[in-house]
């Protein structure tokens, strides 16, 4: 498996402190891989790895009710992303609903982990299997299941 990942991070307005909270407790492991971020969230992030001395390549895509999470799930398609952490808040209706579905939606077809929570994230980040030099994640399998017909007796 790679040694530098692409991971994009991801979080609506209420859950923005989380993320950034998160991102800067685990700013180690972070600025050794390339993030991939929407607008707001990103600028965030960046702001708070300069304030801690944290150098890290950050790259801030428009914010997701601007396209940010398409923008996102682009690059999931494209194989470009290999963790996305994206808090979502649950509580509150969000305006741009159907891209943020799609950005599920796509990790979820192109077998993408995806945390939705801290705790999911931190599981995630500290897998060995980023490190092991011979897994490799297999592509999702999409047949038709075929039942057997039962004999009635």
């Amino acid at each position: 498996m790679r040694k530098q990942l692409t991971i994009a991070l991801v979080a609506h307005d209420n859950r923005k402190a989380d993320l950034v909270e998160w991102a800067v407790f685990n700013a180690d492991f972070l600025a050794k891989h390339k993030l991939v971020c929407t607008g707001t969230t990103g600028s965030m992030v960046l702001n708070a790895f300069k304030n801690k001395g944290v150098d890290a390549d950050v790259t801030c895509m428009n914010s997701g009710p601007l396209g940010g999470d398409a923008e996102i799930a682009a690059l999931v398609v494209r194989k470009q992303v290999d963790l996305a952490v994206f808090l979502i808040d649950d509580l509150n209706a969000q305006p741009h609903e159907a891209d943020i579905q799609m950005l599920l939606r796509q990790c979820r077809v192109h077998n993408v982990p995806i945390a939705c929570n801290r705790y999911s994230a931190d599981l995630m980040i500290t897998s060995t299997l980023w490190d092991s030099d011979d897994y490799f994640p297999t592509e999702p399998k999409y047949v038709t299941f075929k039942r057997s017909k039962r004999r009635s007796k």
